[in-house]
């Protein structure tokens, strides 16, 4: 684990709001030069705490109008990689987790509509391992 400073976590604030704000102008919000921002960003990327930048899109602007959080319930642990792969290889999964409690993972999904999510549930409920999932179809997102 790396120590951050109060800097190092302003910056990484900024940036995990505006991916692409400009070094300079986040030397202006924080009070540091352009060189000294630059070079902690570029010493946060190299210690991978900073693992890259995105673009987050809007996912109904682009035809996916149903978003969803599936809890994968498997048979055992025995099948664990199987899963994560089969997430891995599903271009509709946004996002895997493993947890604890009822399930052994959780995705988050985005689909053209329910048809569509109810089409992918049943491949899912397929892989290996897998004895059955819940659904939550998410309503709104706030951050």
């Amino acid at each position: 684990m790396i120590n951050l400073d109060h800097i190092d976590k302003q910056i990484i604030a900024i940036l995990q709001q505006k991916g692409r704000d400009s070094a300079s102008h986040i030397a202006i919000q924080i009070g540091m030069s352009v060189p000294a921002v630059t070079d902690r960003i570029r010493k946060l990327q190299e210690s991978k705490v900073i693992t890259g930048f995105q673009a987050i899109v809007d996912p109904r602007m682009i035809g996916l109008d149903v978003s969803a959080v599936i809890t994968i319930i498997s048979e055992s642990s025995e099948y664990y990689t199987e899963v994560v792969e089969s997430a891995k290889n599903t271009l509709e999964v946004i996002q895997c987790f493993t947890t604890t409690g009822n399930g052994s993972h959780v995705l988050i999904v985005q689909m053209e509509n329910t048809r569509s999510l109810e089409k992918l549930l049943r491949q899912i409920q397929a892989w290996p391992g897998v004895m059955r999932t819940e659904t939550q179809i998410i309503l709104s997102n706030y951050k």
